[in-house]
């Protein structure tokens, strides 16, 4: 028994006996510490599985998520000023999620290099560091193609996280967008 579970029977078997009660009243007594025992034992058998050091947490994200998660790729920021720097940030005010994604482009509209830096959940993470990798070395038009459908399917994103793959998206067309708008100040 837990050296709780005993602290609590002790504080029973001391009301009881501050109490005067008779001995009809000890049945109930041993009902309460019966009952007692079985819901400490419950809770110690409980805790022993969700505290326990040698069982491993489980894991309701897919691997690829939890891989993108913990090892994310071009994690960073490029010079927002340049003008071959597109920036995109967006946000999920309903999840708390914002991301932002840049992209640099060379002469040739081929993007050369990609950044992000996300505040969310290990699914948003993992969206943008995908993201990331799958616009490097895509024309701008190319890029544009990318849909969250592809992302969330490559990540195995769960229905309730697919907002994570639209921003995503989102990301992506706001820091192409910045890109273009940036290249017509510029003629």
């Amino acid at each position: 028994m837990s050296p709780s579970a005993l602290v609590c029977q002790q504080r029973v078997l001391v009301f009881f006996r501050a109490h005067s009660l008779t001995s009809v009243h000890h049945r109930y007594l041993n009902m309460a510490i019966v009952s007692l025992r079985n819901s400490a034992s419950s809770l110690v058998l409980f805790s022993r599985r969700l505290f326990s050091p040698e069982l491993k947490a489980q894991c309701f994200y897919h691997i690829k998520v939890v891989d993108h998660y913990e090892n994310p790729r071009n994690v960073g920021t490029l010079d927002k000023n340049s003008k071959n720097v597109g920036t995109g940030l967006v946000g999920a005010p309903a999840c708390g999620d914002v991301m932002k994604l840049q992209i640099q482009v060379d002469e040739n509209g081929k993007i050369v290099d990609a950044k992000f830096k996300t505040f969310g959940c290990g699914s948003a993470i993992a969206s943008s560091s995908l993201a990331t990798e799958w616009v490097k070395g895509k024309s701008v038009d190319e890029a544009l193609k990318i849909r969250n459908i592809d992302i969330a399917k490559e990540l195995c994103l769960p229905p309730v996280k697919l907002h994570c793959s639209m921003l995503a998206e989102d990301a992506i067309k706001a820091a192409l967008s910045d890109y273009r708008i940036k290249q017509q100040v510029k003629k």
